[in-house]
């Protein structure tokens, strides 16, 4: 999965020591529980962190998406200008973010086109509990935080674009093989005490009540039956930030609970976790990097018609080895492209996965190229080849769990194990011969079998057998 965990957390400047100088105490329940939150997102080891902030700019009808390489932040503002953290950014998740936004045509401006000034404190304060629980971790670390960041603002857009927003982002993130942290930053209503910052509305109360009955209940779609007037009454903050994050984990099964909902300063600071099941606490991802690689090979030269470069979060394993590699695609069950290559060709199985996903969206005869359109609803498997040995006669042939080779001169056919609708041998001889052109009835063939690895979505990788 590409969400590892989801925490919703407030983001009152004072719960910074250098900042509350004391007065941070009255919300130790808060404080409390947001360490709780934190430290079981760092425990599923995300690769990324994305942090969605009312206080990042913010426009009606466009979201900030944040791509610079680094976002530094102090709380200067607040008379704490010691109180400092620098930010790595994943610039590449978040240009893939904006990509595939403005393709579902959610539009959204970058940092080239929108500079602000530095971090905002929506997303420092949730940073300075990572910062904190990181140096917990790992004392010695010279990074302030555990890996790099995608800050990412609200707009004026309907609660079903927010929605939207956050499964793009889940998309993006399992297209680039990222297992991503989220962090939905955002404080309740600001209207809970006559004496408080932002006075009283009887709708305070009664929103921040609301949100804790939706976390408590684990249902999230309550997070989009708010009326409008309803929030602006309340003045609530983070109700946005919430529902990118509903749509990030829509589908997934997640334990949901809320820790604390307090407001003693007339602010309502919530925190809640929303945690897949299943997930172990090392991180365990189930988006294999050999499906990343053909995913991101093909949606990269269908939209693009560029290749795709290879990211900086491969594996050692598929870049020491050299071997054949088939890339197949599936569109609604059936087959929509499948090519490969029997022996290597490139320098590694990661640049094999790369060359032969192009191959079998765009150059297999018997389909057209794919289409943009279709890209959302594509399935892949990658079957990485063992090496070729040749067999005296059919008997020693088993389509379920080895491949064939069938040549004749300079013809040659191959089929890979474990196919639907192939249980004989007599099947799987048949269509290799057609596939090199050959007579069924023709016997005078050279045969190799081989074994594969079949690498597909959610599953793990096994040897057809």
């Amino acid at each position: 999965m590409a969400i590892v965990g989801a925490i919703a957390v407030p983001h009152p400047p004072l719960i910074v020591p250098d900042v509350g100088r004391g007065d941070e105490e009255r919300i130790r329940a808060t404080i409390d529980a947001y360490g709780r939150a934190v430290r079981q997102l760092l425990e599923r080891e995300p690769d990324c962190l994305v942090v969605t902030s009312p206080h990042a700019p913010m426009f009606r009808d466009c979201f900030h998406v944040t791509t610079d390489d680094a976002l530094d932040g102090d709380m200067a503002r607040f008379r704490a200008p010691q109180a400092r953290i620098h930010a790595a950014c994943d610039s590449e998740l978040a240009r893939e973010i904006v990509r595939r936004a403005s393709d579902a045509g959610i539009p959204c401006v970058d940092s080239g086109l929108h500079r602000d000034g530095g971090m905002d404190h929506g997303t420092y304060v949730p940073l300075h509990f990572v910062k904190e629980a990181w140096q917990e971790l790992e004392p010695s670390s010279d990074a302030d935080l555990p890996c790099p960041i995608v800050r990412i603002g609200l707009s004026l857009l309907s609660p079903e674009i927010h929605r939207e927003l956050g499964r793009i982002i889940a998309a993006a993130a399992d297209v680039l093989g990222r297992k991503v942290g989220f962090v939905a930053s955002g404080d309740l209503s600001h209207k809970l005490l006559p004496e408080g910052p932002y006075g009283f509305a009887p709708e305070g109360p009664v929103f921040d009540e609301r949100i804790g009955e939706v976390f408590g209940s684990g249902n999230l779609e309550g997070l989009f039956e708010f009326d409008e007037a309803f929030c602006d009454a309340a003045a609530e903050c983070g109700l946005r930030s919430f529902q990118i994050m509903a749509g990030a984990i829509d589908g997934v099964d997640c334990d949901i609970a809320m820790l604390s909902n307090e407001g003693p300063f007339g602010v309502g600071y919530g925190v809640a976790t929303c945690m897949p099941k299943g997930a172990a606490a090392s991180g365990v991802d189930d988006i294999d990097p050999h499906i990343a690689l053909a995913r991101l090979s093909v949606e990269t030269y269908v939209r693009t018609g560029r290749p795709a470069e290879l990211p900086g979060n491969v594996p050692e394993e598929l870049l020491n080895r050299r071997a054949g590699v088939f890339v197949s695609l599936h569109e609604h069950g059936n087959l929509r492209g499948c090519i490969g290559t029997i022996m290597a060709t490139t320098g590694s199985v990661a640049e094999e996965i790369l060359r032969n996903g192009i191959c079998s969206s765009t150059e297999d005869p018997r389909f057209p190229p794919v289409r943009p359109d279709e890209l959302d609803y594509l399935e892949y498997s990658v079957d990485v080849l063992g090496d070729a040995e040749p067999v005296d006669s059919p008997d020693q042939l088993d389509p379920h769990r080895y491949g064939v080779i069938v040549t004749k001169g300079w013809k040659r056919g191959l089929l890979l194990p474990n196919l639907d609708g192939v249980d004989t041998v007599e099947d799987q001889l048949a269509i290799a011969k057609s596939k090199a052109g050959l007579s069924p009835r023709d016997d005078d063939v050279h045969l190799e079998r081989f074994e594969v690895v079949r690498h597909t979505r959610g599953g793990a990788p096994r040897k057809c057998s």
